[in-house]
């Protein structure tokens, strides 16, 4: 239970922002609600905003809550969707969505917008955790939803402002309490996929701004050609399905970037597709930095993509934001340009995180 105070809810007109409208208004706050668009039909990206938004002022009138639409599409671009497609077109796999918390939601959003809010809330599974004066970010019961990964990368002063009101539920209890409530989107679909891009297919999006650059899949135990690609951006470390071959299950184990050959390897249980070893750089720790002496076999749980699965392992500090994750259970799909994410070993507080550099990737 919070005191009462002025917040700024962030709603997607998905079910899981508005059980979080409905759980704040139950313990008596008023929040100003918010939409921030992304995406707009002007050939960077298409978003069907529409029926989001109009599922927004159902919500709002529904509690009677002030409701604004603001755009922060022109910063999306700048500084996520550049982001995104420099880290695609080098070869390496992005999580754009990781930035959009870091700069949008919490970052111009708050700027902006934000400053006359006491909280910022929104519906991520997460919660904070109060420990020793400190605000942590603490993982979601139901470890399928959890989204702690995607908000690896906010600040300090950004975690310190947030709040999760369904952060404490499963997923079935949040859907449970939107039919009770008999709230419009109760059996709304989730959203899939990266929130600018809407209802188009991640590769044509890839395709119009960067083009196609064919080159050979080789299987890499043999040398021997396989098939063609269309371009080394549209795969990554670890993909399976979209290769078009036939005799598999055949995953992408590495890539060539000059030469633009895409590596493959057979089989579910090929060793290629396999890793123990994690070089990270520009770690960045959320609350402050664990081990701020030396660092070395620390034990942590780490994820290396949105999965329910936490790994064990040890972190070695090599040099200022420079780590190595080993760990002793094999890791399928290790992505350079992808964020490793560290957690305490119980999987309870989110540390922070690391990008996982191009060791794997012939540059």
């Amino acid at each position: 239970m919070y005191d009462a105070m002025e917040i700024a809810a962030l709603i997607s007109g998905g079910v899981d922002s508005a059980v979080a409208v409905h759980r704040l208004a139950e313990q008596g706050h008023r929040p100003h609600l918010f939409y921030i668009r992304i995406g707009l039909d002007d050939g960077r990206g298409d978003c069907a905003a529409d029926e989001d938004i109009e599922m927004c002022q159902v919500i709002a009138r529904r509690y009677g809550l002030p409701f604004d639409v603001v755009s922060l599409h022109d910063e999306y671009w700048q500084y996520v969707m550049e982001y995104a497609l420099d880290t695609v077109r080098r070869g390496l796999t992005p999580n754009p969505d990781v930035m959009c918390n870091r700069i949008i939601k919490f970052g111009f959003f708050d700027e902006r917008w934000g400053g006359g809010f006491d909280r910022i809330a929104t519906g991520h599974y997460a919660t904070t955790i109060e420990e020793d004066g400190l605000t942590w970010l603490g993982t979601a019961p139901d470890p399928v939803k959890d989204q702690t990964d995607f908000l690896c990368r906010i600040t300090y002063r950004q975690l310190s402002r947030l709040m999760f009101p369904i952060g404490d539920l499963p997923k079935a209890e949040v859907r449970r309490i939107a039919v009770e409530q008999n709230l419009p989107n109760a059996f709304r679909r989730d959203s899939q996929g990266i929130c600018f891009l809407g209802k188009i297919n991640y590769n044509d999006f890839l395709r119009r701004h960067l083009g196609e650059a064919p080159g050979p899949i080789v299987e890499i135990e043999t040398g021997r050609k396989i098939g063609e690609h269309r371009g080394v951006w549209f795969h990554t470390i670890g993909q399976r399905k979209g290769l078009g071959l036939s005799g598999g299950p055949w995953f992408v184990v590495k890539k060539n970037i000059p030469d633009r050959v895409l590596y493959v390897s057979r089989g579910y249980d090929t060793d290629k597709q396999y890793g123990h070893t994690l070089h990270l750089e520009e770690t960045e720790w959320l609350t402050r930095d664990p081990w701020p002496g030396e660092c070395r076999g620390a034990a942590v749980a780490f994820k290396n993509r949105h999965t329910p699965q936490f790994l064990p392992a040890s972190l070695t500090r090599v040099s200022p934001g420079e780590y190595v994750l080993e760990s002793p259970e094999p890791v399928q799909g290790i992505a350079p340009g992808q964020f490793a994410v560290i957690y305490t070993p119980d999987r309870r507080i989110c540390l922070g995180s690391g990008v996982i550099t191009g060791r794997n990737v012939m540059l």
